[in-house]
């Protein structure tokens, strides 16, 4: 760690002070010599090692935190991320996030934070076409795999699809499935989102780090709503792909 942090090598012609020591710390990373999980010492004892000041350290560091290399955790200093394998999912399945992680031979956990009935939003009436009197049964919780945190899932169902959320385990599809309420179709839409302090503690990432947010309403074949889920990904972990096909007027004029 010394060595790393070393006065030596830092040139003037080298571009500025800052991004030497980024890439100098980026490039330990990627040589195994910090490893995931491992401590980086205090930014006051960098500038002391390196001879830099604390304003060109934290510049460093801040990127690398942006960047998702690093992660800070307050009161207790700034880490190594994770190692996160990238995930390609498509768009084009209505599937579950158990479904999703099974096809890849991934073990999955469900960290529950809540799970409630509740007077709905108006959102949710909005998005569930309720009615006067009708409540919701909410859950809330961290989708892991492999002991990682890779997603928040936030979803509301009408009481009359579920009544009791606690009987919810590892995946909500196969629950609603035994009782015929399984989605067969579902609108999504993706936006970016950068995580809020609580929703990246849970994630294990830094305040500010990039994420997916996907809203989801699912279908049964009659047209029925049963399902409104708000869920946030990690931008690190996944990348969302579409199967385009010409429309069939196109094929029709190009044949």
């Amino acid at each position: 760690m010394e060595g790393l942090f070393s006065s030596e090598g830092f040139a003037d012609g080298a571009g500025p002070l800052y991004l030497q020591l980024q890439r100098r710390i980026a490039d330990a990373m990627a040589q195994g010599v910090l490893a995931p999980g491992a401590s980086l010492p205090a930014e006051r004892d960098i500038a002391a090692m390196t001879g830099l000041s604390r304003v060109t350290v934290r510049k460093a560091i801040e990127a690398l935190v942006a960047q998702g290399h690093l992660v800070q955790r307050r009161g207790s200093g700034t880490f190594i991320a994770p190692r996160v394998e990238r995930l390609e999912q498509a768009l084009s399945l209505l599937t579950s996030f158990t479904e999703d992680m099974a096809r890849r031979g991934k073990s999955v956990e469900s960290v529950w934070i809540s799970r409630s009935v509740q007077a709905p939003t108006p959102e949710e009436v909005m998005a569930l076409g309720l009615g006067a009197g009708d409540r919701v049964a909410r859950l809330e919780r961290v989708r892991r795999s492999d002991g990682v945190p890779l997603a928040i899932e936030r979803a509301s169902l009408p009481t009359q699809v579920l009544p009791d959320p606690e009987a919810v385990g590892s995946s909500l599809y196969a629950l609603l499935e035994t009782f015929g309420q399984r989605p067969v179709r579902a609108v999504q839409r993706i936006s970016a989102a950068n995580l809020g302090p609580r929703d990246a503690e849970l994630l294990g990432v830094s305040p500010g780090a990039a994420g997916l947010r996907i809203e989801r309403i699912g279908y049964l074949a009659s047209g029925r709503v049963v399902e409104f889920t708000r869920s946030l990904y990690r931008g690190d972990a996944y990348d969302f792909a579409v199967e385009l096909k010409l429309s069939p007027e196109t094929e029709r004029q190009t044949a």
